[in-house]
């Protein structure tokens, strides 16, 4: 006999954006369906939990990462990643404020996913010195479908627990998220 689908509690923060119809929020955490977990497993998501819903948690070490990026800029970028045992997201590296976009990228793997915010300083249109955090999702074309499924599905829950991101890159080859791109996006604000 087939899993009811799992209902959505009522204690949901509605000022977020409203979740895929096969997520379900619960105290910061994503819950995928009972009734997309079948499909799931056979991708092996099994290994998450067992037969219990994948969660993935965001640690507060993990957000003050990223608010330490924010407010005291004192890493210019952060690259974070699922650790599939603890199901979570942990800081895998973080950059000092003098290092590059070219260490960046040499930082994330070219055969794994993972997530990133980086602190572009720049000069605007106007000659002002401006500042703006991108949350970048990298997902390579060599990737596992599995890793590239797991952190498609937790995504926009953890961008949500980045509050101060302005822009957002899904970048799946390094063109995608060249310097010159982000510098054009930031300039159009």
């Amino acid at each position: 006999m087939g899993e009811s689908p799992c209902l959505i509690s009522s204690t949901i923060n509605t000022t977020r954006r409203p979740a895929p119809a096969f997520l379900a929020r619960a105290s910061g955490r994503i819950h995928i369906r009972a009734s997309v977990r079948p499909a799931m497993e056979v991708l092996g998501f099994a290994a998450m939990g067992g037969g219990s819903p994948a969660w993935i948690d965001v640690p507060e070490r993990s957000k003050s990462a990223f608010m330490e990026l924010k407010r005291r800029k004192v890493h210019r970028y952060v690259i974070f990643k699922i650790d599939d045992r603890r199901e979570e997201i942990v800081v895998e590296k973080t950059g000092a404020p003098g290092e590059s976009y070219d260490d960046f990228t040499a930082s994330l793997p070219a055969d794994d996913c993972r997530y990133a915010v980086y602190d572009l300083d720049f000069v605007s249109d106007d000659n002002c010195r401006k500042s703006k955090i991108f949350f970048i999702s990298w997902s390579p074309s060599d990737s596992r479908i599995r890793a590239k499924t797991i952190y498609a599905v937790s995504r926009n829950q953890f961008r949500h627990e980045l509050d101060g991101v302005h822009f957002e890159i899904q970048a799946t080859d390094p063109d995608d998220m060249d310097l010159e791109v982000l510098r054009g996006r930031a300039n159009r604000t």
